[in-house]
């Protein structure tokens, strides 16, 4: 059984920034792609961003250029910086895990963080 738990969430102002942490358990936390997923009332869920085992990262359009994905593998975790929030990036966030970016999220989810952006 693995175990991912996801700190670092709050209520912030537009503009402001956070940094989000996912501790996980498990020997083989170096060979998984990781990843952050969204959802927010009324919206489709997205994957905010990921990275491979490797350093390889992804990041979804309205992110880009925001947000910043990162791990340690020493320490089991993952780690989502998120600069210049806005209303619009209120949610819930995901940590999750797969074999790899293209199937990130099947493997194992955390229990979310509640991350709100007023205007």
């Amino acid at each position: 059984q693995v175990h991912m738990v996801e700190s670092g969430g709050g209520l912030v102002q537009a503009g402001d920034s956070l940094r989000l942490s996912c501790a996980a358990s498990g020997r083989d936390f170096s060979t998984y792609a990781m990843g952050w997923f969204r959802q927010a009332p009324g919206k489709e869920r997205e994957l905010v961003a990921a990275i491979s085992g490797g350093g390889t990262t992804y990041y979804g359009d309205s992110v880009k250029g925001r947000f910043t994905i990162s791990r340690d593998n020493f320490k089991n975790t993952v780690f989502l910086q998120m600069n210049s929030l806005k209303p619009e990036d209120t949610a819930v966030y995901y940590c999750t895990a797969g074999y790899s970016i293209a199937t990130i999220g099947q493997l194992y989810w955390g229990q979310g963080t509640q991350v709100t952006v007023s205007s």
